[in-house]
């Protein structure tokens, strides 16, 4: 069970039900809820996701949209509020679209997330167990990604990895 006072990370291939299962450890704590989003809406299929996702969660819901400064948007939560964030690697590739620093927007992250004021619940690709990419940008991605995903497990209280909508606990 997650430390319902901590953070805890949710990791998982794509598909693999990592968001419908944050928001049913973020529902098991009292409303009003936080949904922090990543997601930019480029294209007809991406508005269609978040779109399913908005009605998927229903009421109790506030949303912040927050595709780049996430650390601020995670900052200006009340104490104790249940805030599900979803996803680092959107978030990660909007910081990369916008030639920012990584490292640095990463440890602000990293550092903001170590000191849960509540029960937090943070979502991630895991992108390193296929192939190694073709491409450079590619090969940067996955390396930033794998990086941030191992900074935030060494500061979560909990990390479940989800495998084909089963949750496997971790940490």
């Amino acid at each position: 069970m997650p430390d319902r006072r901590g953070l805890t990370f949710i990791i998982g291939g794509a598909r693999s039900g990592k968001s419908a299962h944050a928001e049913t450890l973020v529902t098991a704590s009292p409303s009003p809820w936080a949904y922090i989003a990543t997601a930019e809406a480029y294209d007809d299929e991406m508005r269609e996701r978040i779109a399913l996702h908005r009605a998927r969660r229903g009421e109790g819901w506030a949303t912040v949209d927050a595709p780049l400064d996430l650390a601020a948007a995670i900052e200006a939560l009340p104490d104790h509020q249940p805030v599900l964030i979803d996803c680092l690697t959107l978030w990660l590739t909007n910081h990369m679209l916008a030639e920012r620093d990584l490292d640095a927007e990463c440890r602000r992250l990293v550092d903001v997330l170590s000191r849960p004021r509540g029960p937090w619940f943070v979502v991630s690709n895991e992108v390193g167990l296929g192939i190694v990419p073709d491409n450079a940008l590619a090969r940067r991605f996955r390396d930033a990604a794998g990086r941030l995903n191992q900074q935030v497990a060494a500061v979560a209280n909990t990390v479940l990895l989800m495998v084909a909508g089963l949750p496997l606990k971790v940490k």
